[in-house]
Formats: C-alpha cells, sequence, structure tokens
C-alpha cells in the first residue's frame, strides 16, 4: 500500500445530495474536507472556484506538507485564495470531545474525526441527524464505547457548526421527490448478489458460487457466502480456474451455477467458459471490472473488458454479454443473466465495475410479484433413445439433463458433438453446422430482449450520445447540463451488449453524429462503426476514475460547435 499521507495513498469518500434525481455518485464537490496536506493536493482540482475546502489544521506541518508536496503551506501563501477556506482542528477538537470515554485508544479517538466532520457537514447543511445517530448505533453495536465515541464525536461536530462564528451561512436542501414504497441503501455488489439470489428462487434452482477473492469482487462473495438461510452454496476455490470448474459442474448437475471476479481472474477462467460454450449449458460470470491490465490499479473503474469478454475465447464462441448501469440497477442485471443463461443454455457475462461495486444509493425494493417468471425445467425420460443436441425451435437450447437419471445418459467434454446425438465428431460439415447453431442461438436472443430507448424530448436533436455500463449517470448528467443551454441532444444507453438490440443501427443510423463516452479507448465505438458503418466519435478516458458530467457536458457542446 502507498505510505499515508502520500499523494498515492490518499482515499476519499463523496456524498451526493440533491432535492432532485441524482445521477452520479459525485461529480465537482461543493465542499472538500481535507484530513491532511495530501488530500488537499490530490482533490482540490475538482473543487470549482467559489466552493468550499474545510482543512484538518493539526494534520498540516513540516512533515506532511513535505509528503505532499507542498514547498510551503498553501493555508498560508495564498493559494487557495479562490475558494471559502475554513481551518479546523478536527482531530484535536475531536479527542477532547472524547475524553472520558473508557476503552477507547488514543487512536480509535482519533479516528472519530470522521464522525466529527460529518457532524459539521450535517450541520452545514441542514441534514437530520438521527439516521446517522441510528447508524452508528447498528455499524458498532458489538463494542458500546466506539458507539459512544463516534456518537460524541458526530455531535460535537454538529455543535462546532452551529456555535462557530466561522461559518455564517448553512444550506437546506428540499427533499427530493420519491416514488412511494420501501427503500434501502444498496451497493453494486450487493445488489448483484441479491439479484442471483432472487433468480434462483424464480427459477426454482439452488443458486451455486464458485468463487476466489479479488479486488473489487470479492464483496459478491462474501455476501452470497452468509446466505445460507437462503439455501445458497459458495465454494472458495484455490484457484480462479477451479472457481469456474466448480460452477460448470454445478450446471451440470441442475443448479444456477455462477462465478465471479475481475478482469485477471476473467482471463484465467476463459478456457473453462469455452467449454461452457460447448456444453451449452447455463452459467453466469459476473465481471466486476477494474484498470489494467495484469494487476493494473485493483481499487480503480475502468470499461476495457468488453472485448475480452466478447471474444477472449478459442473457436467461434459467441456468448451474450449484459452491462449493468447504476448500483440498485445490478440486482435487475443479475437476473436478466440467469434469465437468458437459462433459457438459452448458454454461459451469460455480465459487466460490472469498481464504480457501481462500490457506489451506493437508495434502491426501490420492488414487489415479488413484479418480477420476471424464470422458471426452466428438465429434460425427462420418455423411452426413446435421449437426444442431448435436440433443441428447442424457439430458443435452439438443447435438453438440460440432470446427471445419474436413468435413460437420459450422454457424452460431455469439449470435443465437437454431432447435431441431435451428441456423440463426439470430427465430421466437417457437422462442425460448421454445430458452430452455426450456437452463433444463431445467441444471435437470436436479440428477439428476446427490448429495443434500444431513446430519449430525445422533442425529436429534434442531431447528436445522440449512447454509452454502456457505469457511464450511464455521467452521460445523463451532462445531457441534462447541455440541454439547459439550450442544445437538443440524444441519449441511449445499453444494457445488452452482445447480441445488440435489434434496433440499434436503426437509432444510430438516425442522427448526424454520435458520440460514444467510455472508459477505455473506444471498444464499444470500434464495434458500432464495424457493425453499422456509422461514424461514431469516441470520447474516452482511463484514467481509474469515472467520468464526469462536466466534462461531458463539454464534449457534447464541442461536438456541437464544430459540427
Amino acid at each position: 500500500m502507498p505510505p499515508a499521507g502520500s499523494l498515492p495513498g490518499v482515499s476519499g469518500f463523496q456524498v451526493h445530495f440533491a432535492d432532485h434525481d441524482i445521477l452520479t455518485a459525485g461529480d465537482r464537490p461543493d465542499v472538500l474536507v481535507a484530513m491532511n496536506p495530501a488530500a488537499l493536493k490530490a482533490n482540490l482540482r475538482d473543487v470549482p472556484k467559489g466552493g468550499t475546502v474545510i482543512v484538518d489544521t493539526d494534520a498540516f506541518n513540516d512533515r506532511t506538507l513535505q509528503k505532499a508536496g507542498y514547498p510551503a503551506s498553501p493555508l498560508d501563501d495564498g493559494s487557495l485564495a479562490d475558494y471559502h477556506l475554513h481551518g479546523v482542528a478536527l482531530t484535536s477538537m475531536t479527542v477532547g470531545a472524547l475524553k472520558g470515554v473508557e476503552g477507547v485508544t488514543p487512536r480509535e479517538a482519533e479516528r472519530s474525526k470522521n464522525f466529527f466532520a460529518l457532524g459539521l457537514m450535517s450541520w452545514l447543511y441542514h441534514r437530520p441527524t438521527e439516521g446517522t445517530v441510528d447508524f452508528i448505533a447498528k455499524k458498532f453495536a458489538k463494542r458500546p464505547e466506539i458507539v459512544e465515541a463516534n456518537t460524541r464525536a458526530f455531535r460535537a461536530g454538529w455543535n462546532y457548526g452551529e456555535t462557530s462564528e466561522d461559518f455564517a451561512v448553512s444550506y437546506e436542501v428540499a427533499p427530493a421527490p420519491l416514488a412511494s414504497g420501501t427503500y434501502r441503501q444498496i451497493t453494486g455488489n450487493t445488489a448483484i448478489s441479491y439479484g442471483l439470489i432472487a433468480a434462483s428462487r424464480l427459477a426454482g434452482l439452488p443458486l451455486f458460487l464458485g468463487a476466489y477473492p479479488i479486488t473489487p469482487a470479492s464483496a459478491v462473495l462474501e455476501e452470497l457466502a452468509s446466505r445460507k438461510d437462503f439455501g445458497v452454496i459458495t465454494v472458495q476455490a484455490e484457484d480462479e480456474i477451479a472457481a469456474v470448474g466448480a460452477a460448470v459442474g454445478a450446471s451440470f448437475g441442475g443448479a444456477l451455477g455462477v462465478t465471479v471476479s475481475a478482469g485477471p481472474g476473467i482471463v484465467l477462467k476463459a478456457e473453462t467458459i469455452g467449454l461452457a460454450v460447448a456444453l451449452e449449458l447455463p452459467l453466469v460470470i459476473v465481471d466486476v471490472q477494474r484498470a489494467g491490465p495484469s494487476t493494473g490499479m485493483p481499487t480503480k473503474p475502468e470499461q476495457a473488458d468488453l472485448l475480452m469478454v466478447l471474444f477472449g475465447r478459442n473457436g467461434e464462441s459467441p456468448v451474450p454479454v449484459l452491462a449493468a448501469s447504476s448500483p440498485s440497477q445490478c440486482f435487475d442485471a443479475a437476473i436478466e443473466a440467469a434469465r437468458l443463461a437459462l433459457k438459452y443454455r448458454t454461459p451469460v457475462y455480465l459487466l460490472s465495475d469498481a464504480y457501481l461495486a462500490n457506489g451506493s444509493e437508495p434502491w426501490l425494493v420492488p414487489d415479488v410479484a413484479d418480477l420476471p417468471d424464470i422458471s426452466t425445467s428438465f429434460a425427462e425420460p420418455n423411452g426413446d433413445p435421449f437426444e442431448p443436441y435436440r433443441r428447442d425451435r424457439a430458443t435452439l437450447a438443447r435438453p438440460w439433463a440432470i446427471p445419474g437419471t436413468a435413460g437420459l445418459e450422454h457424452r460431455i467434454g469439449g470435443l465437437e458433438k454431432a447435431d441431435v446425438t451428441g456423440a463426439i465428431s470430427y465430421d466437417p460439415d457437422n462442425h460448421d453446422l454445430m458452430v452455426r447453431l450456437r452463433a444463431q442461438k445467441v444471435a437470436g436472443i436479440a428477439a428476446d430482449i427490448p429495443e434500444l430507448e431513446v430519449d430525445d424530448p422533442d425529436g429534434d436533436a442531431e447528436l445522440l450520445v449512447i454509452g454502456w455500463g457505469s457511464t450511464y449517470g455521467p452521460i445523463m448528467a451532462g445531457v441534462r447540463r447541455a440541454r439547459k443551454q439550450g442544445i437538443p441532444v440524444a441519449r441511449a444507453h445499453l444494457h445488452h451488449l452482445n447480441p445488440l438490440p435489434r434496433n440499434t443501427g436503426d437509432v444510430l443510423r438516425r442522427y448526424e453524429r454520435v458520440l460514444v463516452p467510455e472508459m477505455n479507448l473506444g471498444q464499444l465505438a470500434m464495434l458500432l462503426r464495424a457493425e453499422f458503418l456509422v461514424d461514431a466519435v469516441s470520447y474516452t478516458k482511463v484514467r481509474g476514475r469515472p467520468l464526469s458530467a462536466r466534462e461531458l457536458e463539454e464534449a457534447i457542446t464541442t461536438m456541437v460547435a464544430t459540427a
């Protein structure tokens, strides 16, 4: 890990609330609370001029300034003149507020400064305190002394804001309109876990997860491992290859087989996923993408695995590919991935990324009655010889036979199978037929997914902004900003990436210009150009950070201005 107090060692958390729907986990913060000089230097560029900067003056000394690369203190040299600067002795005031709390070490008391800062922010923006106090009590219930310490620190921060003369202004944010129902906070990884559990119940199948711990996907394994009350079976395998092998075995045995990893692990799983393609068995592969190549930046988001999951196997081996667009939408995406895998007897990739995995938002808990029916059935002996590759006419899916069932014995393995009988075949015509049937099965899914929806309020836009995955929020926010400037711009977002929605080509050709923002070097844009012969223009960043609404607004206005 990078040294504490250094620029690479900076970590943070951004809270975003508003009186309208929130589309991103954060963008340009109105307030920055910097706990040390490195945090100030790493994040100041994101704060707009005129924004508020609050620094922990206790952490600004010669040593910490030097580690952050400051030749002089920015608190004194005038470099922060464009901001509303507030120096607050966060650490010492927190430690002072916690004097007398038994069982709390000095180090633990210092850590509570985060809650002091949260209390100050809650006062500054008139946020209710009851929910935070309740959260502290539940989060640290096993250590009552930590509950008391963090609660005291939180209240001390609130009281400081209320009594300090340094803050002349506070703000009130009206409640946002929300659809009625029950809400809970959810992260992308938790939503995927719940979606997979729901899918197993909807399908009437046991859920099996074979996984190996890897950032940022491990939370799915951890969450599902704690859900034995739903009959979930998890195996933490010795490596990625064993993990996916176990999942394929579970699918062969009649379970909903799932494996989850990040880019480096997905690479290792590729051969076994190719086996599942040949076996034509359902399998859900969750890829929580991170910055690469190789180890890359394990905690940072990227969208660079699209081409890998589409084409990263030997032979002609097409598979469906889906992408989630927000933390809460991960729930629906997981159910959809399971639906396609079960109905079409095929491996299905579900793409998330570190931004979605760790980001959180309110989730409207769905009514179970509104969830799709994804029930499936197994082959049953009827006295005739079993034909394991006799396909369903509508889906081209082959029968799913539970091993050990008398009368349903059949060959398995990666060698090419003869059409209908499933015998091993080296016949060239048969191989050509089977390759085309597997491709046709996946292509046919286009008739079973929604058409691509376009957000074009007046119908007079000449520019279409189209994206996939976690760029959903930044794109939507950037388009909203551009429209406020009077710029007509249309927006569309892809959740199904293979096959693409059947009207994708018609949508793209409807607009004179197409802009494709991605956190890679233009993978979707390349696919759209090749498939539909449209002049799609890439807007790409691979900084290990989400795209921002501000930069997408600028990209839109620039593209319109240069038309």
